[in-house]
């Protein structure tokens, strides 16, 4: 069924009544979060006051059990700001003030000094009018129509599209759990400000990484981003298994690199190839947990951070760049231009690879210990005692540890290995 619309009007007592009684609906799932500022909202009742015309709100009625709810397609924020400088319900608490001329000057006021002192003003609040467009039909119509809808306040940005379309995918659900426990890591190294997390940035790279770590690797933004957030072929399995990995790698980043913010690594698109690099050598059995290591590490990136970013202070001066810059230069083309393509992304992984692979040592590939080697071990000691808690130790109740645990590279080996019981085994760690 295609859209059907009806044009009309609302008058502000009548949407309060409408939002009172719930059948307006500020957060369908198509919706975007609030992203008006404080004095966006306080233009808004200036405006009111002064009786400017505000552009139409767009609403989606169906029913639902018996009552008409009217969904919110656009002027979310607007409505918003009208309830919260009412004083509605959930929003009592986030009354606010605005500067008004009410004939003794410019002065601040709320809505309940406006009912005081200038209760003509406020009967001309409540009674101010507001064009309504109503619209019912197919729901992927309304979304479609809420992504178009370009016409008032600040446009959507592309994570806010993908979310409107896929606001129902178990895919995109992970990756906004994800972006909201790790909110404060992305806030606190400047990958994404408040603002880019609030408007869906933050939902859209871990969703994106998501999907390279499921691709097996860097994918291209552009092509790839709607088709694989929209795939249902992806199942809760595999999902959880996803978000598994991602959670191990982002910790990782964290302990490898702790002052990230003040690289170039920084901006979502270097972050992201650092990211997969960090996912690849760990599955690669990499040991990324060696500080002496992991601080050289640093030096390096910071290094390379600030060589391309002298370079191209370079360059914008029209000094060319010298031989012993050619790493930089190589560094710099993956970021001019496309930076989100599959090539560019596969350039930077390698210039990565080269400068932190020789770095780190792998893993022994044979990670537990033989029944031969347990009974050569077991068999070789005079005094069989726990190497932990110094007791006793019985054949049905022992294992081999690594001395050097295995996660810090520790090889599997007569010479890296001790007796144990089993919970002393378990509770030692990896330390």
């Amino acid at each position: 069924m295609k859209l059907v619309p009806v044009f009309g009007e609302h008058t502000v007592d009548q949407l309060t009544l409408m939002f009172n009684s719930r059948q307006i609906n500020l957060e369908p799932g198509f919706q975007r979060k609030s992203v008006w500022t404080l004095k966006d909202r306080t233009r808004l009742i200036q405006s009111i006051v002064a009786g400017y015309p505000l552009p139409s709100i767009f609403l989606y009625q169906r029913n639902h059990n018996g009552r008409l709810i009217y969904d919110v397609i656009d002027g979310k924020q607007r409505l918003e700001s009208i309830f919260m400088f009412l004083g509605l319900g959930r929003f009592k608490r986030e009354q606010f003030e605005t500067k008004l001329d009410l004939s003794d000057g410019l002065e601040w006021y709320d809505w309940r000094s406006i009912r005081k002192h200038d209760p003509e003003m406020a009967a001309a609040i409540r009674s101010y009018k507001i064009q309504t467009v109503e619209v019912t039909g197919e729901l992927a119509h309304i979304i479609d129509l809420f992504v178009r809808i370009n016409s008032t306040g600040k446009r959507l940005t592309s994570g806010e599209k993908r979310h409107a379309r896929f606001y129902d995918s178990p895919f995109l659900k992970r990756a906004d759990l994800l972006t909201s426990r790790f909110r404060n890591y992305l806030r606190d190294q400047r990958i994404l400000s408040p603002a880019q997390i609030d408007r869906m940035k933050g939902t859209e790279l871990f969703a994106e990484l998501l999907m390279s770590l499921n691709h097996g690797g860097p994918i291209n933004k552009k092509t790839s981003l709607d088709r694989a957030i929209g795939n249902d072929t992806i199942n809760g399995n595999t999902l959880n298994h996803l978000g598994g990995e991602f959670v191990t790698t982002i910790r990782l980043v964290k302990q490898m690199f702790p002052e990230l913010r003040q690289t170039r690594f920084r901006n979502s698109a270097e972050f992201y190839s650092l990211f997969l690099l960090v996912w690849e050598m760990n599955n690669q059995k990499f040991i990324l947990k060696d500080k002496k290591r992991n601080l050289a590490a640093t030096a390096l990136l910071r290094n390379l951070s600030n060589g391309v970013d002298e370079l191209r202070e370079q360059l914008r001066k029209a000094k060319p760049g010298r031989p012993a810059q050619r790493l930089y230069q190589e560094y710099l083309l993956t970021v001019q231009g496309d930076t989100d393509s599959s090539a560019n992304r596969e350039r930077r992984a390698t210039i990565l690879r080269s400068l932190l692979w020789s770095l780190y040592e792998r893993k022994d590939e044979k990670r537990g210990f033989t029944a031969e080697q347990r009974r050569i071990i077991w068999n070789s000691e005079d005094k069989k005692v726990c190497a932990r808690c110094k007791k006793p130790l019985t054949w049905e109740d022992f294992t081999i540890d690594h001395i050097l645990a295995y996660a810090r590279g520790g090889k599997t080996t007569r010479e890296n290995a001790q007796l144990m019981h089993r919970h002393c085994n378990s509770s030692k760690g990896s330390r």
